[in-house]
C-alpha cells in the first residue's frame, strides 16, 4: 500500500562526508563522538549511526539506555555513550548491552556497581563518563560533592573511570567569555581528581559550536595537562547545519574553522509532501480555521499532505512559504492537524502530486532549517525534532 505522501528524505552519503570533515577539523587534537541522539535529531537512528560509523566515527552519542539498546544493535564495535544516564532500574540493560553510561548521582554509581557484581564483572571494567557542573546546573558534580564521589572508584570498585565530561552551555557565544571560564573550573577540577590519584582516558567536553569556533586546540591542551585524550561531540554540524553565533562575527573575522565548515558541511534533510488536490476560490472566501485568511480576490490554493501533527510548526500560518513547482508558494490559513494550504495563483500548473518542499531545496529556492527556525523563534534543534513520527524517513 502507498503511504501518506509526506516524507523526509536523509541523504546518509552527505551525512558520512560531514562526519569526514568534522573528524578532518578536529585532528590531531581531539577525536570526534558523533551525536545521534532523539533518534538522530529527528533525521532516524537507524540510517544515521550506521553511516556514521562508515565514516569513521568510533563514537555515538544518546540520550537514553533504550537509544542505546537500538544503536548497539545497528553498530556492534561503536562506543555508546548515554549523556543523560542511566535512569532507575536501567543499570543491568546498561551493562548487559555494554553501554557507557555518564554518572554524576551516588544512586547511578551504586546502581552500576551493583549491575556490575551480578554480571561477574572484575574490578574497573565497565566504563562511565563523570560530568562535571562547570557552570550550567543541570546535570553534573558540584565541587563541593566531587570528593565523596571519588570514594566510588576504589581498586575494587567493578567501575572504571574512563572519561570526565561537561557541557559548555555558551559555546556559540562569540567572545567566548564563558566558555574560557568554564573551561578554568573544569581545569581546577581536573586538577584535583588526578591529586585524588584517579585517572581518566577521555576529556570529553563541547559540541558542533566548540570546535568550530576554535575550541579544539585549547581542549587538547587541558587534556594534555591531565594525561588525557580530547573528544568532542558534534551534533547539529554532523546534519550539515552550521550553529550561528551571537553576536555573528564581524565579515573577515569569522574563524577559519567556521568559513571552512560553511562551505563544506552539506544538509541531510529533505522535508516534503505532496499536493492533495487543487482548488479556485473566489475574493471575500476564507482559508482553513477561524478564517484568519480571507482572498481580496480571486485565488487558486493548493491543499498539501503536512500539518502540526506532522510538526509544521502552527506559528507558520499565514507567515511562511513553501516550494511547489521550484517557486515559493505562501502558507495561507492555519496550519491544521494534518494538513496546510498554500497559494499558488501566481504558479501555473500546479496539481495534485506535485512534490512540495517543506525543508530543502527545489530547483534555484532553499528553505532551512534556520529559516524555520526564525519564523517561529526557535533554533535548528527543535525544528529537526518536532518533525513526526509518522514522517517516513527514507534513505535519499
Amino acid at each position: 500500500m502507498k503511504m501518506r505522501p509526506c516524507w523526509a528524505e536523509i541523504d546518509t552519503r552527505a551525512l558520512e562526508d560531514n562526519v569526514r570533515f568534522l573528524a578532518g577539523l578536529a585532528a590531531p587534537y581531539a577525536e570526534i563522538l558523533a551525536m545521534v541522539k532523539a533518534n538522530a535529531y529527528g533525521h532516524s537512528l537507524a540510517l544515521c549511526a550506521p553511516a556514521a560509523v562508515r565514516a569513521g566515527a568510533r563514537w555515538l552519542g544518546v540520550t537514553t539506555v533504550e537509544e542505546g539498546i537500538v544503536a548497539r544493535s545497528l553498530c556492534p564495535q561503536a562506543r555508546v555513550l548515554i549523556v543523560s544516564g542511566a535512569f532507575p532500574g536501567q543499570a543491568e540493560a546498561a551493562v548487559q548491552f555494554q553501554l557507557t553510561p555518564v554518572v554524576w548521582e551516588h544512586w547511578q554509581l551504586e546502581e552500576l556497581a551493583s549491575a556490575c557484581r551480578a554480571a561477574r564483572l572484575g574490578p574497573n571494567s565497565f566504563p562511565v563518563h563523570l560530568e562535571l557542573d562547570t557552570g550550567m546546573s543541570r546535570q553534573g558534580v558540584a565541587d563541593s560533592e566531587l570528593a565523596s564521589i571519588f570514594s566510588r572508584f576504589g581498586p575494587d570498585s567493578p567501575l572504571r573511570l574512563e572519561g570526565v565530561m561537561t557541557h559548555l552551555f555558551a559555546a556559540d557565544e562569540a567572545d567566548g567569555q564563558v566558555t574560557d571560564k568554564q573551561l578554568e573550573r573544569l581545569d581546577e577540577a581536573m586538577g584535583r581528581i588526578s591529586s585524588s590519584g584517579i585517572f581518566a582516558e577521555w576529556l570529553n567536553v563541547g559540541a558542533s559550536a566548540a570546535l568550530l569556533a576554535g575550541q579544539a586546540k585549547p581542549i587538547s591542551e587541558l587534556a594534555a595537562r591531565h594525561g588525557m585524550k580530547a573528544l568532542l561531540r558534534p551534533g547539529l554540524a554532523i546534519y550539515g547545519i552550521v550553529p550561528q553565533f551571537d553576536p555573528p562575527y564581524d565579515a573577515g573575522k569569522e574563524p577559519a574553522m567556521l568559513v571552512a565548515a560553511q562551505k563544506a558541511l552539506k544538509p541531510v534533510l529533505a522535508w516534503k509532501a505532496a499536493v492533495v488536490s487543487v482548488r479556485s476560490i473566489a475574493a471575500g472566501a476564507t482559508v482553513g480555521y477561524n478564517g484568519t485568511f480571507v482572498a481580496t480576490e480571486p485565488m487558486r490554493v493548493a491543499l498539501v499532505a503536512a500539518g502540526y501533527a506532522d510538526g509544521v510548526d502552527r506559528h507558520l500560518g499565514n507567515h511562511f512559504e513553501l516550494l511547489v513547482r521550484g517557486q515559493r508558494a505562501p502558507l495561507v490559513g492555519r496550519v491544521s492537524m494534518d494538513q496546510v494550504t498554500i497559494d499558488v495563483t501566481d504558479i501555473a500548473g500546479v496539481a495534485p502530486g506535485d512534490e512540495v518542499v517543506l525543508l530543502g531545496s527545489q530547483d534555484d529556492e532553499t528553505i532551512t532549517a534556520h529559516d524555520h527556525a526564525e519564523a517561529t523563534g526557535t533554533i535548528p534543534w527543535e525544528v529537526f525534532t518536532r518533525i513526526g513520527m509518522r514522517v517516513a524517513r527514507r534513505e535519499a
